[in-house]
Protein backbone atom coordinates (compact mmCIF):
# COMPACT_ATOMS: atom_id res chain seq x y z
CA UNK A 1 0.00 0.00 0.00
CA UNK A 2 2.96 2.43 1.01
CA UNK A 3 4.18 1.11 -2.49
CA UNK A 4 1.45 2.53 -4.25
CA UNK A 5 1.16 5.64 -2.44
CA UNK A 6 4.60 6.71 -3.16
CA UNK A 7 3.83 6.21 -7.01
CA UNK A 8 1.18 8.05 -7.24
CA UNK A 9 2.67 11.18 -5.23
CA UNK A 10 5.32 10.95 -8.22
CA UNK A 11 2.87 10.78 -11.12
CA UNK A 12 1.09 13.37 -9.76
CA UNK A 13 4.20 15.80 -9.37
CA UNK A 14 5.34 14.50 -13.03
CA UNK A 15 1.85 15.34 -13.90
CA UNK A 16 1.88 18.72 -12.37
CA UNK A 17 5.75 19.70 -14.06
CA UNK A 18 5.01 18.37 -17.25
CA UNK A 19 1.41 21.04 -17.15
CA UNK A 20 3.96 23.73 -15.81
CA UNK A 21 6.55 23.61 -18.74
CA UNK A 22 3.42 23.27 -21.25
CA UNK A 23 1.70 26.23 -19.55
CA UNK A 24 5.49 27.78 -19.65
CA UNK A 25 6.06 27.27 -23.04
CA UNK A 26 2.85 28.21 -24.67
CA UNK A 27 2.93 31.95 -23.01
CA UNK A 28 6.38 32.59 -23.74
CA UNK A 29 5.97 30.77 -27.46
CA UNK A 30 6.65 34.15 -29.16
CA UNK A 31 10.15 35.37 -26.85
CA UNK A 32 11.05 31.40 -26.87
CA UNK A 33 10.31 31.41 -31.53
CA UNK A 34 12.88 34.70 -31.70
CA UNK A 35 15.64 33.24 -29.62
CA UNK A 36 15.43 29.90 -31.88
CA UNK A 37 15.55 32.10 -34.91
CA UNK A 38 18.31 34.33 -33.11
CA UNK A 39 16.54 37.22 -33.55
CA UNK A 40 17.51 40.48 -31.33
CA UNK A 41 14.96 41.07 -28.63
CA UNK A 42 12.80 43.75 -28.79
CA UNK A 43 12.46 46.30 -25.80
CA UNK A 44 9.57 48.62 -25.35
CA UNK A 45 10.46 52.27 -25.86
CA UNK A 46 11.22 54.04 -22.53
CA UNK A 47 8.79 56.08 -20.81
CA UNK A 48 8.89 59.43 -20.14
CA UNK A 49 10.00 58.94 -16.50
CA UNK A 50 12.68 56.44 -17.90
CA UNK A 51 14.50 58.46 -20.19
CA UNK A 52 14.78 61.05 -17.63
CA UNK A 53 18.55 61.77 -17.51
CA UNK A 54 20.02 61.45 -13.64
CA UNK A 55 23.13 63.25 -12.60
CA UNK A 56 25.69 60.48 -11.65
CA UNK A 57 26.96 61.40 -7.76
CA UNK A 58 30.59 62.32 -7.03
CA UNK A 59 32.30 61.75 -4.28
CA UNK A 60 34.42 64.46 -1.64
CA UNK A 61 38.22 63.36 -2.69
CA UNK A 62 36.76 63.95 -7.02
CA UNK A 63 34.85 67.24 -5.63
CA UNK A 64 37.99 68.41 -3.93
CA UNK A 65 40.37 67.13 -6.96
CA UNK A 66 37.87 69.19 -9.52
CA UNK A 67 37.48 72.06 -7.72
CA UNK A 68 41.68 72.89 -7.21
CA UNK A 69 42.00 72.18 -10.36
CA UNK A 70 39.36 74.35 -11.48
CA UNK A 71 37.75 72.33 -13.93
CA UNK A 72 34.58 71.98 -12.32
CA UNK A 73 31.81 74.50 -11.49
CA UNK A 74 30.10 73.68 -7.71
CA UNK A 75 26.74 75.29 -7.51
CA UNK A 76 24.94 75.55 -4.12
CA UNK A 77 21.20 73.99 -4.59
CA UNK A 78 20.39 75.47 -1.10
CA UNK A 79 18.35 78.88 -0.18
CA UNK A 80 20.06 82.40 -1.00
CA UNK A 81 19.94 82.53 2.99
CA UNK A 82 22.15 79.20 3.55
CA UNK A 83 24.48 79.93 0.83
CA UNK A 84 25.23 83.56 2.61
CA UNK A 85 25.67 81.73 5.95
CA UNK A 86 28.49 79.45 4.42
CA UNK A 87 29.09 77.63 1.40
CA UNK A 88 31.73 76.01 -0.13
CA UNK A 89 34.59 78.38 -1.48
CA UNK A 90 34.25 79.37 -4.89
CA UNK A 91 30.68 77.91 -5.34
CA UNK A 92 27.75 79.34 -7.42
CA UNK A 93 24.62 80.21 -5.49
CA UNK A 94 21.31 78.87 -7.63
CA UNK A 95 18.73 77.64 -4.95
CA UNK A 96 16.53 74.75 -6.09
CA UNK A 97 13.10 77.19 -5.52
CA UNK A 98 14.32 80.07 -7.67
CA UNK A 99 15.78 76.94 -10.63
CA UNK A 100 12.20 76.00 -10.74
CA UNK A 101 10.67 79.10 -11.73
CA UNK A 102 12.89 79.07 -14.32
CA UNK A 103 11.65 78.02 -18.05
CA UNK A 104 15.57 76.80 -18.71
CA UNK A 105 18.50 77.47 -15.53
CA UNK A 106 21.12 79.05 -16.76
CA UNK A 107 24.54 79.96 -14.83
CA UNK A 108 25.99 82.94 -15.44
CA UNK A 109 29.44 83.16 -17.27
CA UNK A 110 29.17 78.93 -17.55
CA UNK A 111 29.54 77.21 -20.69
CA UNK A 112 27.28 74.60 -21.60
CA UNK A 113 30.01 71.72 -21.94
CA UNK A 114 31.39 72.70 -18.60
CA UNK A 115 31.44 69.70 -15.80
CA UNK A 116 29.06 71.17 -13.02
CA UNK A 117 28.54 69.56 -9.53
CA UNK A 118 25.42 70.48 -7.74
CA UNK A 119 25.64 70.07 -4.11
CA UNK A 120 23.04 70.93 -0.76
CA UNK A 121 23.18 69.85 2.86
CA UNK A 122 24.31 66.26 2.21
CA UNK A 123 22.74 62.85 1.93
CA UNK A 124 19.27 63.68 3.68
CA UNK A 125 18.99 66.49 1.24
CA UNK A 126 17.67 65.63 -3.03
CA UNK A 127 17.57 69.41 -3.85
CA UNK A 128 20.93 68.88 -5.40
CA UNK A 129 19.95 66.16 -7.44
CA UNK A 130 16.23 67.88 -8.69
CA UNK A 131 18.85 70.92 -9.87
CA UNK A 132 21.23 68.21 -11.43
CA UNK A 133 17.92 67.10 -13.49
CA UNK A 134 17.10 70.75 -14.42
CA UNK A 135 20.48 71.45 -15.46
CA UNK A 136 20.91 68.52 -17.83
CA UNK A 137 17.42 69.40 -19.22
CA UNK A 138 18.67 73.56 -19.79
CA UNK A 139 21.31 71.51 -21.60
CA UNK A 140 24.41 71.27 -19.73
CA UNK A 141 26.15 68.19 -20.35
CA UNK A 142 28.30 67.30 -17.57
CA UNK A 143 26.58 67.31 -14.80
CA UNK A 144 27.22 65.63 -11.12
CA UNK A 145 25.78 65.61 -7.81
CA UNK A 146 27.81 65.83 -4.18
CA UNK A 147 25.63 64.18 -2.01
CA UNK A 148 27.51 64.40 0.88
CA UNK A 149 27.04 68.20 -0.06
CA UNK A 150 28.33 70.81 2.46
CA UNK A 151 28.38 68.47 5.70
CA UNK A 152 31.01 66.35 3.93
CA UNK A 153 33.16 69.23 2.67
CA UNK A 154 33.09 70.90 5.99
CA UNK A 155 33.77 67.67 7.98
CA UNK A 156 37.00 67.02 5.38
CA UNK A 157 38.31 70.12 6.32
CA UNK A 158 38.42 71.83 2.79
CA UNK A 159 38.02 75.45 2.56
CA UNK A 160 34.31 77.52 2.93
CA UNK A 161 33.25 80.99 2.74
CA UNK A 162 30.62 83.17 4.13
CA UNK A 163 29.73 84.13 7.89
CA UNK A 164 30.14 81.11 10.54
CA UNK A 165 27.68 80.63 12.89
Amino acid sequence: MAEKSWRKTLWEIAVIVFASALFGILWNRPLLSDAWRSAPAVQAAPTAQQAEAVPMPIGVAQVKELHDSGQAVLVDARSAASYIKEHIAGALSLPLEEATRQQAPQLKGVAKDAVIIAYCNGFSCHDSMQLGKLLIKAGYGSVYVFEGGLPEWRDAGYPTSGGKQ
